[in-house]
């Protein structure tokens, strides 16, 4: 077997340089809550494949659907010769997501895919244009999601221009703005209303707590706010749970946490173990509005995923991955308040269920210190830990990590953490 450092060699001769990696270590296998490279070392896991692999990376009821569906067929196209799998996952959406009403599933490849086929649905359900979105918002690559992307670098930056007809409405950021969720969702309706102007919108689209723009949780009310302003103006609530969504906040969905129900809910990462998979489930006279052939794609609910994808949701079930979130975010909670009372570098601990993060400041300001979060994540790697940081000034560190983690591998993880600080400040 190849060293790290040989694989390493071989890819800057064969990968295109724009595919960046956390770790230049490469993976020989994994599972629970570590990784093994194939040097034989082995790293705690607070990544989770970004809040992919919620049930592990080769939860054992997983392989075995995955295993017994690639000896009967591998793909067939759902759009030509349809299979049972694609019609149980959509039939696990539809009751899993919130909701108490007909709907209907569409799935897909990847979470940009699902976010683009949302706005896509909505605009022909709608028959408006314009789509809202929030500043330090994430949603894809895409060129439409990219648009829906609020962060430039290393995202946007040189790829324009731009789907059109997107506009972005202040974001509920506690920490940064003081306002309670009614105030900053007044401050939101305001922009949308002058700039845009109702009628016109199709869409609001929002994570229920951002990912990539910094584990922003919005200050209670904001949320159901804009989903009673978009229902009394016609337009769609759309939930981007794609980094929210199973079992990784405590509940299925995020939403739930303040009796939100979107109208359309994207998903992907969590729901199907590791294998690419992404859906838009929402209300049936919704998703039927649009034409027949108008939605889909070749590997679009691909069998090997949709197989994945059922064992996952019963791993969840059995395993109840729910009350685990709640654990490991308790857990989480605890021991970084205890390190943020040490470092007064640390200006908050947020986030809910297995969904936690801390943002660095520079002491006694809330001036961004993305300098030491890097040194810090740097320690951590090093010390055999895979730590991920976000937010828009990439002064956020994000902690995701599988949900089957055995409590050991947390507190030797969180242990890391704290002795990655203790050399660095």
């Amino acid at each position: 077997m190849s060293s790290s450092s040989e694989i390493h060699a071989r890819r800057v001769d064969a990968v295109a340089r724009g595919v960046g990696s956390v770790l230049s270590s490469y993976v020989d296998h994994a599972g629970g809550g570590t990784l093994t490279d194939v040097d034989g070392r082995e790293w705690i896991d607070f990544a989770a494949g970004i809040a992919v692999t919620n049930v592990g990376n080769s939860a054992p009821a997983v392989v075995a659907a995955v295993r017994e569906q690639v000896e009967r067929f591998t793909h067939t196209c759902f759009m030509v010769t349809p299979y049972e799998s694609y019609v149980a996952v959509c039939e696990q959406l539809n009751a899993l997501t919130p909701g108490d009403f007909a709907k209907r599933s569409a799935l897909f490849n990847s979470g940009a895919e699902a976010v683009e086929n949302a706005v896509k649905i909505a605009r022909y359900a709608t028959g408006r244009s314009a789509v809202i979105v929030f500043e330090h918002g994430y949603h894809g690559r895409t060129n439409l999601t990219m648009a829906l992307t609020a962060k430039n670098m290393p995202y946007k930056h040189g790829f324009g221009p731009f789907a059109p007809e997107v506009y972005r409405a202040p974001m509920s950021y506690p920490l940064r703005d003081g306002l309670t969720g009614e105030q900053a969702a007044a401050r939101a309706i305001d922009v949308i209303t002058t700039q845009v102007g109702a009628q016109n919108v199709a869409a609001i689209v929002i994570e229920p707590i951002q990912g990539e723009g910094g584990f922003v949780v919005p200050a209670p009310g904001f949320l159901p706010a804009l989903a009673s302003w978009a229902s009394a103006n016609g337009a769609l609530y759309v939930a981007d749970e794609i980094q929210t969504g199973f079992c990784r906040t405590g509940d299925w969905f995020a939403s739930t946490h303040e009796q939100v129900v979107p109208d359309l809910i994207t998903t992907a990462k969590g729901i199907a173990g590791g294998l690419p998979l992404a859906a838009v489930t929402g209300r049936a006279e919704i998703m039927d509005a649009v034409h027949a052939g108008g939605l889909g794609g070749t590997y679009g609910g691909n069998p090997l995923a949709c197989a994945a994808a059922l064992a996952s949701i019963q791993t969840m079930r059995d395993l109840d991955l729910n009350a685990a979130a709640r654990r490991i975010g308790a857990t989480l909670t605890d021991r970084l308040a205890t390190l943020a009372d040490k470092y007064p570098q640390i200006a908050e601990v947020r986030g809910r269920g297995a969904m936690i993060a801390i943002e660095l400041v520079k002491p006694g300001t809330l001036d961004p210190d993305p300098i030491l979060t890097g040194a810090v994540n740097k320690a951590c790697h090093a010390a055999g830990l895979l730590t991920l940081t976000c937010g828009t000034w990439g002064n956020v560190f994000r902690f995701l990590p599988p949900l089957v983690i055995s409590d050991t591998d947390l507190d030797r993880g969180l242990t890391i953490l704290d002795q990655a600080f203790a050399t660095t400040t």
